[in-house]
């Protein structure tokens, strides 16, 4: 369960932006719309704990997420939140399997090799886990980011605008990808997005105006 109940936030002395209450259940799959300015990325940051609120609350599976200390909040995120950017952000240095022992190492976890064979398999890359991040083509990083996200079983999984910059058939491939592996780890899903070609596959939508 998630909740976020009386947040807002403002910068400086900018505008304060104030979100709708917002209650989501284990495994459910959301769609969090809107434009440019809208306050999506603000809200992302506070729903991952990256940016403290101004007022209100976030608890994520009964925990309040800013109660916790910074070292438990990096630990907590590490553990239960994944995150899915545009690009792979990955360490180049680093092969596929590497990159995605890291993940476990930041979240305090012991290193999981049968974990990581697991996730690449379901994502039909277990080929590639002991070659480097250059060695891929782009719709193989982007599902290395999928992996890295849920690596660690986490209870919510973001993605924050997957699918902009890609044509609309590697935008439905990656789509899929996200909703299969939010089921298969059992991981309540938001994506974050403007491109109104991804709505049609939620049910559930959470605007902003």
């Amino acid at each position: 369960m998630i909740t976020i109940k009386s947040v807002s936030h403002h910068y400086d002395s900018a505008k304060s932006i104030s979100f709708k209450d917002w209650e989501i259940n284990k495994g459910e799959q959301w769609l969090l719309l809107g434009e440019s300015g809208s306050g999506k990325t603000t809200l992302l940051h506070i729903l991952t704990g990256i940016l403290k609120p101004a007022a209100g609350e976030v608890h994520i599976n009964a925990t309040a997420v800013y109660a916790l200390s910074s070292r438990e909040l990096d630990q907590f995120r590490g553990r239960n939140i994944g995150i899915i950017f545009q690009r792979p952000h990955l360490i180049k240095s680093l092969t596929i399997a590497e990159n995605l022992k890291l993940a476990q190492s930041f979240a305090r976890l012991p290193e999981n090799t049968e974990r990581i064979n697991e996730v690449l398999s379901s994502l039909g890359i277990a080929d590639k886990k002991n070659a480097y991040p250059s060695e891929l083509s782009q719709g193989q990083l982007q599902r290395v980011s999928i992996a890295r996200a849920v690596i660690n079983r986490p209870a919510l999984l973001i993605a924050d605008e997957p699918t902009s910059s890609l044509d609309d058939k590697n935008a439905a491939a990656v789509l899929d990808l996200l909703l299969t592996q939010s089921g298969l780890n059992q991981a309540t899903l938001i994506v974050a997005t403007h491109d109104k070609r991804v709505k049609d596959a939620f049910t559930n939508t959470y605007e902003l105006s």
